[in-house]
């Protein structure tokens, strides 16, 4: 056995390896130090993350705009969005070291992509007995759907449409058809997403078919067009969420016609704050703790478009982004 000195100098010279964006639209891997941990920290072994493909795309690109960069940075982000940056939010992974009553749990963490890191324990969420660790990538973003509804106050009888069949969409459609009475429609220009929806239970419409006017209407697609056409289908009085990020592109909304004379109204959606009506009673722990429950169902396996293994990732991270068939793409760490 070694003496205990040799031990500990083995362990701080301990080393992780990162995806770091080296400039607009180049990545590679870096070997970092790992500190130790301190008290209150806890060690994790990384086990999967997730790609969340819209945003990491804006950062990839560097179009985060710089009024931006502060409210934009993620907890655990290295780096600075001018570049070099290392991003991401959407880590599952084994404590290695820890509290006794975390030693071995899986958890989910929002970090970047990275095979081992160190993080206060009050950043760990365990994940419920019950939900698979390859699905638990999804987290952050069952988190931006859970606020997005409460931000949309769907309620019983709604008819509510969906703009964007992507990862964020589909888990607001899939929140809001559990709401009873509601009839929720999931609308993307690409009718090859209708098989995705009718996985999850829900309506389907092509944007330049859908007919008729809504109660609700949630446009999580990035497009500008189709929150016109949000607009274009709103019901007398409806409410209208913009749940997309632009980046640096700007938006053109059509406030003519019948905008006024309907009384529509139009909200954000930003998951950095709790919406306004659970604020005092939901912390960000507690939500983070009902996403994962949310994530038990089965179904939301087609959320997950594709799996790349960690040492692969420099090479393939920009064509991952790149291709329309991305929803939220797995990355295996071992």
């Amino acid at each position: 056995m070694k003496p205990e000195s040799d031990e500990q100098s083995v362990f701080d010279a301990m080393t992780a390896t990162a995806l770091w964006f080296e400039a607009p639209g180049l990545c590679r891997m870096r070997r970092e130090r790992l500190p130790q941990p301190e008290e209150g920290e806890v060690r994790v072994r990384t086990l999967f993350s997730g790609i969340s493909r819209g945003t990491e795309a804006l950062v990839l690109a560097g179009k985060v705009p710089v009024s931006e960069h502060a409210r934009m940075r993620g907890p655990n982000m290295g780096g600075d969005f001018a570049f070099p940056v290392k991003y991401g939010y959407a880590a599952v992974g084994r404590i290695e070291t820890g509290p006794d009553t975390l030693m071995h749990r899986a958890v989910f963490c929002l970090h970047p992509h990275q095979d081992t890191f160190v993080v206060t324990a009050d950043q760990v969420t365990v994940l419920p007995e019950t939900l698979a660790p390859g699905r638990a990538i999804l987290a952050a973003n069952m988190e931006t759907a859970l606020n997005v509804v409460w931000d949309a106050g769907i309620l019983p009888g709604d008819k509510v449409a969906v703009f964007g069949a992507g990862v964020v969409g589909s888990l607001i459609g899939f929140i809001a058809t559990g709401i009873t009475g509601t009839e929720t429609s999931l609308v993307d220009r690409d009718p090859g997403r209708a098989h995705l929806a009718a996985s999850l239970g829900l309506r389907f419409a092509e944007a330049s078919a859908l007919v008729g006017e809504y109660d609700v209407l949630i446009n999580a697609s990035g497009s500008s067009e189709a929150l016109a056409t949000a607009i274009d289908h709103a019901g007398m009085e409806a409410r209208i969420v913009e749940a997309s990020w632009y980046g640096d592109r700007p938006a053109n909304i059509p406030l003519g016609g019948a905008f006024h004379s309907r009384r529509l109204q139009i909200v954000s959606s930003q998951v950095g704050a709790i919406s306004a009506t659970r604020r005092p009673r939901w912390s960000f722990a507690r939500r983070m703790a009902k996403a994962l429950e949310l994530l038990e169902d089965p179904r939301l396996d087609a959320l997950i478009s594709g799996e790349t293994e960690f040492h692969n990732l420099d090479a393939t991270y920009p064509q991952i982004l790149s291709s329309p068939n991305t929803l939220c793409h797995r990355i295996r760490y071992c």
